[in-house]
C-alpha cells in the first residue's frame, strides 16, 4: 500500500516547510472545521432533498499556501454524500458475517472511489466500536461481538480504502456503545478489559496504517475521549506510535478549548466551537503550548499531502452507483446472509411453475437498508425482499399480506407452496439518536439502543405461532443489526435466514439463497442467547456505566450456559467434513491448519475458525477466543489443505500491575472447525 506509515512519515520535512510559512491563525484554521464544501458545485447542481453530508465537510483554508483541504464523508455502508447515486453495500455486521477479508477490502476500494468521485479524499467509515450488548443502536455499523474478528476485518477496510489513496479514519475512539446516552455517559472499566477487549481492534487498524481516528461524545474514566489525555497522547499517539492525526467526533466531540487542544484533540469537527479564534486566544494567554499547535498541524499536513502526492488515478463521477459496484454489495450480501436453521432441509424451496408464494410481515414490502442516521447512504433504487422474490421467481404467483388478521394468513398459508415471514426492525426500532438544537439535520428518526426490545415484536411472534405451522415449507426471514432472541417462536418454523439490512441488492440476494441460486455461507458474527438475561446489564439512559471484561460467547461459556445459536454459526446448503487437524509454532506464528471436503453436491464456501483456550491459565481468561479465520470455496467432491497464521503476540495477556503484555509459558488448548461450539471443533493442544 502506497500511502503506508513510512510513506506518510516521509513527508515529515516538507510538512516543516509548508507549516514555517504559517503564522498562529493560519495553523489554527488547519485544526478548525468548515462545515459544508462548496468547491464542486457542478456535482450537485441538479440535486434535491439534501440531508446531513448531502455534501462534503472540509478543513482548511490554506490551498494558496500549498496545503490541500481535508475533504470528509461518512459512511460505513457506501458514501453518504448526495442523493440517488451511490451504492449502498450491506451493513458492516453483514459483512462481519461473511467473515471474508479480502471480500472486504474490495468493498473499500470501491467505496473509496465513490469517496474520490465525490471530490472527497477522506472517508470516516471504519467504525469498529465493539458492542457490549447487542441492544446497542449502532451495533450494525460495526462487524461483531469478537474483538480479533472486528479487527482483523476493520484492517481490511483500511486497506482497502487507502488502495485508493482515501484517507481512513477509524472510529468512535473509543468505548463507544452506547446511543442513547453517547453524549454524557461516562464508562469505566478495568485495565484488561480496557486492553484486551475495548482497545485491541482499534490498534489493529493503526497497526494496520489508518491515517485517521475519530475520537467519540462519551467520556472514559471520567474524561470526554474527545480530550482523553490517557487515550489520545499516551496510548493512541505514544504507545501506538500512531502517525496520522485525530478528529472529534462532530459538534460535541469536544467540550473545552484548552484540554482538548493539550490532550491531543488534532482537528474540531464539522464546526468551530472550541477551536478557531478561542484556540488562538488561548496560545495567546499561554494556556496552550505553541507545541501543541505545531504538532497537531504537522499530523494534519503531513498525512494529507502524503495522500494527495500519492494520487495517480482519475476518478469520473459516472462510477458512483455503477454496475461493477452493485455486482459487488449484491454479493457481499450473498456472503453474509446467514441461515441458522433448516429442519429436514426444507430450503431451498424449488422455483416451480405457477407455485404459490405466501409472503407476509411489513418488512417484505419496505426500503430497507438501515440507519438513517450519519451512516445512511442513499442510492438509485433499492431492491426490497418482495421485489426480489418476484424477479427471482418469474413464473411464480407471489402473495403477500402484512398479516394483521391471522384467520386469513393461515389461509393464504394453507394455499401456498412456500410461506415465508419478514420480520424484525427498521430504523426507527435501532440506529442512530440525535437531540438537541446542534443535530436538528439529523434527527429524521427515532432510532436509539433496544430498550426492551431483544426480540421480535409481540404481533410478529403471534404471527409466527399462528400461521407458519400450517405449512412445513415455511421460513423466517430476520431483518435485524444484531442479536435477536429467537426461542419463543424458533420451534414454530422449519428454517431461519438472518438477513441482517442487506443492502440495495438485499431483496435480490434473499430471494437467490430462498430459491437456491445461491448457498448461503454467512456466519453469525454474534451469539444469539436463550434469553435476555443471559446478557450483560446495562442502563442505556444513564450517566455511568461499568464494561464487564465477559461479554457475548465468551460471557456464556465461562457461566456455562447454552447459546440458542453459537457464534460462528452458519449453515449451508451442501455438506463440509473437517478432518487432519494439525498445530504447530513457526517462529512467531501458530500455525492452524485442516484438511476441508465438500461432501455434497453443489459448490459451497465454509469458514474455519481457529480458537485458543486458557484452562491451565493463573489468572481469569476466557475458555477460548477466536484467532483466526478463513474462508474456502469448494467444489462437491474437493478438498483443500487450510492453514491459518495466528500472531502469538495474540495470545497475551495485558498485565495490570506492570503494564505489560505478557505471554503465559503453559498449555493451550487449540481448536479448528467451523464454528464457536465445541461440537463442531477439533480440540488440540500446544506448549508455549
Amino acid at each position: 500500500m502506497k500511502c503506508d506509515k513510512a510513506y506518510r512519515i516521509s513527508y515529515t520535512e516538507k510538512a516543516k516547510k509548508l507549516l514555517a510559512d504559517l503564522n498562529l491563525e493560519e495553523k489554527v484554521n488547519l485544526m478548525s472545521g468548515i462545515g459544508y464544501y462548496f468547491g464542486n458545485a457542478e456535482l450537485y447542481q441538479n440535486e434535491t432533498n439534501k440531508h446531513y453530508n448531502y455534501i462534503p465537510f472540509y478543513c482548511g483554508r490554506m490551498v494558496h499556501k500549498g496545503i490541500p483541504r481535508m475533504i470528509f464523508t461518512d459512511g460505513t455502508r457506501g458514501v453518504v454524500i448526495g442523493t440517488g447515486k451511490n451504492t449502498c453495500f450491506p451493513v458492516t455486521m453483514l459483512r462481519g458475517a461473511s467473515f471474508d477479508t479480502k471480500l472486504e477490502e474490495k468493498i473499500g476500494r470501491a467505496i473509496a472511489k465513490e469517496a474520490r468521485a465525490c471530490s472527497c479524499n477522506l472517508f470516516a467509515g471504519i467504525c469498529i466500536n465493539l458492542p457490549y450488548h447487542p441492544g446497542w443502536g449502532r451495533s450494525q455499523e460495526t462487524y461483531g461481538e469478537d474483538s480479533y474478528h472486528i479487527g482483523q476485518m476493520g484492517s481490511a477496510l483500511v486497506r482497502g480504502v487507502q488502495g485508493e489513496n482515501v484517507m481512513a479514519c477509524v472510529k468512535h475512539y473509543a468505548f463507544n456503545s452506547m446511543e442513547i446516552s453517547r453524549y454524557k455517559v461516562n464508562i469505566e472499566c478495568d485495565k484488561r478489559t480496557e486492553r484486551e477487549v475495548y482497545l485491541s481492534h482499534f490498534k489493529d487498524c493503526i497497526d494496520a496504517g489508518a491515517a485517521v481516528v475519530m475520537s467519540s461524545y462519551n467520556l472514559y474514566q471520567g474524561a470526554y475521549c474527545g480530550q482523553s489525555e490517557y487515550l489520545l497522547n499516551q496510548v493512541l499517539k505514544k504507545e501506538w506510535d500512531f502517525d496520522g492525526f485525530v478528529m472529534s467526533d462532530f459538534n460535541l466531540g469536544i467540550r473545552d478549548t484548552i484540554e482538548a487542544a493539550n490532550n491531543g484533540q488534532d482537528m474540531e469537527m464539522c464546526n468551530t466551537n472550541y477551536y478557531g479564534d478561542k484556540l488562538v486566544q488561548a496560545v495567546r494567554d499561554g494556556f496552550v503550548p505553541m507545541e501543541k499547535i505545531d504538532e497537531a498541524c504537522l499530523r494534519i499536513v503531513r498525512t494529507i499531502i502524503a495522500f494527495h502526492e500519492a494520487d495517480d488515478k482519475e476518478y469520473d463521477k459516472t462510477i458512483r452507483g455503477c454496475k461493477q459496484h452493485i455486482r459487488l454489495a449484491l454479493t457481499s450480501a450473498r456472503k453474509g446472509i446467514t441461515l441458522i436453521k433448516n429442519d429436514k432441509n426444507v430450503l431451498p424451496f424449488k422455483k416451480e411453475k405457477r407455485a404459490r408464494i405466501a409472503v407476509f410481515g411489513k418488512l417484505a414490502n419496505q426500503d430497507n437498508v438501515g440507519d438513517h442516521g450519519s451512516s445512511f447512504v442513499y442510492p438509485p433504487y433499492v431492491v426490497t425482499p418482495l421485489q426480489g422474490i418476484a424477479r427471482v421467481c418469474k413464473d411464480a404467483e407471489v402473495i403477500y399480506y402484512p398479516g394483521t388478521d391471522f384467520g386469513h394468513a393461515r389461509n393464504l398459508a394453507k394455499n401456498a407452496d412456500y410461506t415465508l415471514f419478514f420480520v424484525g426492525y427498521d430504523y426507527d426500532d435501532e440506529g442512530e439518536h440525535v437531540e438537541g438544537e446542534e443535530f436538528s439535520e439529523f434527527a429524521t428518526t427515532k432510532g436509539g439502543d433496544r430498550i426492551n426490545l431483544m426480540g421480535l415484536y409481540p404481533e410478529d411472534v403471534n404471527l409466527i405461532r399462528e400461521v407458519a405451522p400450517v405449512n412445513k415449507n415455511s421460513c423466517v426471514v430476520l431483518i435485524g443489526g444484531n442479536m435477536i432472541l429467537i426461542d419463543e417462536w424458533k420451534d414454530y418454523v422449519n428454517s431461519i435466514l438472518m438477513a441482517y439490512y442487506p443492502g440495495m441488492e438485499g431483496g435480490t440476494a434473499i430471494a437467490e439463497i430462498l430459491f437456491g441460486d445461491v448457498n448461503p455461507s454467512g456466519k453469525l458474527p454474534f451469539v444469539i442467547t436463550k434469553s435476555e438475561e443471559d446478557l450483560p446489564e446495562i442502563n442505556w439512559q444513564t450517566t455511568y456505566q461499568y464494561y464487564e471484561y465477559y461479554h457475548g460467547y465468551t460471557k456464556l461459556e465461562k457461566e456455562e450456559k447454552k447459546p440458542s445459536v453459537p457464534f460462528g454459526y452458519g449453515l449451508s446448503y451442501t455438506t463440509f467434513t473437517v478432518t487432519e487437524p494439525k498445530f504447530t509454532i513457526k517462529k512467531k506464528y501458530l500455525i492452524s491448519s485442516c484438511l476441508i471436503e465438500n461432501t455434497g453436491r453443489r459448490y459451497g464456501e465454509e469458514v474455519i475458525q481457529v480458537y485458543v483456550g486458557y484452562k491451565n491459565s493463573s489468572i481469569d481468561r476466557p475458555r477460548k477466543e477466536l484467532k483466526g479465520f478463513q474462508k474456502v470455496g469448494l467444489k462437491p467432491g474437493e478438498k483443500k489443505r487450510i492453514e491459518i497464521k495466528t500472531p502469538i503476540d495474540k495470545l497475551r495477556w495485558y498485565n495490570e500491575m506492570n503494564g505489560q503484555w505478557e505471554l503465559e509459558h503453559m498449555e493451550y488448548e487449540v481448536y479448528i472447525g467451523t464454528s464457536s461450539a465445541n461440537e463442531d471443533l477439533w480440540e488440540d493442544k500446544i506448549v508455549l
